[in-house]
């Protein structure tokens, strides 16, 4: 098999295999971790039939549904300092806390614990004492031993066993009422899908968290993987002149590839930063955009590539790496950035180190058998010069 032949069919089988990766781990949902809360006790002898343990925040729900009136009597309890806050909603529109209609728990301004009532949404974040949409026939909240616990009689939205819930717990308050809480970790993934009258739990169909995990497919994969398995390609495969022009044409497929995976994986990120008005990851929208635009100069760049024999080629191919490598280190900085903000399972993250890192090792290994190629063909006589391609690259390690 010639060099480029084994080119073409290592890049060609990488990028399947690596999309098959990244698909295979967007489709595990988080796990659900189980304490037990049957142990749990309640003041005035309060009793209930059901109770889960959430996966989230060390919280317990315990419940009593009554099928004749469609009632539950519920009470939520998690662990929370004083000067803290505690919340449990249900959402009867959708999952996540856009349309949560939301009981929250705190000490007010006379440090006596109190309970409120608020509609929350991306478009009004702001806690008010109002009315939910379905009735609460009483609500009330207690402070025991660094626990916060919520008490409710509530009416099930349309008679429904099987609805959302999410709950939450911060420290942050305004104007004396509970505002804001983290936006990593177990502050996102607290909500799931709950039946009142079997028990059973089950992670909620939440559209903002799956947009979140589809964002950071597309571009682990667009900017994290295939941008930099082109610049390999490019930088190695062109050492070996029978791999001329096929290193050159799989060089700008990786990459033009990469550019049209990580446009849609920008526009979702757009879409998210827009749904999530008040939330904002600076560093992480910053590097995005720095990033979508160089990566559209090199596509420009690219058009304007001046002839191999042009006087301004050697400035251009000096733009054009710089700005590659310079797009490559922006990427993987940003994917763990944006993996911080995710803070998905530890898989997610371990298999994208492994990725790079075997990317890594493939270029050091690389970078040492061309080196050892070109210096064999110096000492056997051979051009100092660089090898330069039919299509006008200059092809040897170190003058690229």
């Amino acid at each position: 098999m010639s060099s480029a032949a084994a080119a073409a069919a290592a890049g060609g089988g990488l990028i399947p295999f690596i999309l098959l990766v990244a698909i295979f781990l967007s489709l595990f949902p988080p796990c659900l971790s189980q304490k037990s809360c049957t142990l749990d006790t309640f003041s005035q002898n309060r009793l209930y039939s059901l109770c889960n343990s959430l996966p989230q925040l060390s919280a317990n729900l315990h419940w009593t549904y009554h099928p004749q009136n469609s009632t539950v009597d519920v009470a939520y309890r998690a662990p929370q300092t004083s000067d803290g806050w505690i919340a449990w909603a249900l959402n009867p529109t959708g999952a996540g806390m856009d349309g949560a209609q939301t009981i929250f728990a705190f000490h007010d301004s006379r440090n006596a614990m109190t309970a409120v009532s608020s509609p929350i949404t991306f478009a009004n974040p702001t806690v008010k004492n109002s009315s939910l949409s379905f009735k609460v026939y009483s609500m009330s909240s207690e402070f025991i031993s660094n626990t916060m616990i919520i008490y409710a009689i509530i009416e099930l939205p349309r008679n429904r066993t099987k609805v959302n819930h999410v709950w939450q717990a911060s420290n942050i308050f305004s104007n004396g009422l509970p505002s804001g809480h983290a936006t990593t970790g177990p502050n996102i993934h607290s909500s799931l899908t709950l039946d009142f009258l079997s028990g059973q739990s089950s992670v909620s169909v939440n559209s903002g968290l799956r947009r979140k995990n589809i964002h950071g497919v597309l571009n682990s994969v667009s900017w994290g993987i295939l941008m930099p398995l082109g610049a390999i390609v490019a930088r190695y495969m062109r050492v070996f002149g029978s791999a001329d022009p096929a290193w050159f044409y799989l060089h700008v497929a990786c990459q033009c590839s990469a550019y049209i995976v990580g446009v849609a994986g920008w526009g979702t990120g757009l879409k998210l930063g827009s749904d999530s008005k008040g939330i904002t990851y600076g560093s992480h929208r910053n590097i995005g955009i720095t990033l979508f635009c160089l990566a559209t100069l090199q596509v420009f760049a690219l058009l304007l590539r001046p002839n191999k024999d042009h006087k301004y080629r050697l400035y251009w191919n000096v733009y054009h790496h710089a700005i590659g490598y310079t797009i490559i280190i922006l990427s993987v900085v940003n994917i763990f950035k944006g993996l911080d903000i995710l803070d998905p399972d530890r898989r997610w993250k371990n298999t994208y180190v492994a990725i790079i890192a075997t990317l890594g090792g493939i270029a050091i290994v690389l970078e040492a058998v061309t080196w050892s190629i070109v210096l064999k063909r110096r000492r056997s006589g051979g051009s100092d010069k660089p090898y330069r391609s039919s299509n006008g690259t200059v092809g040897v390690n170190g003058y690229a």
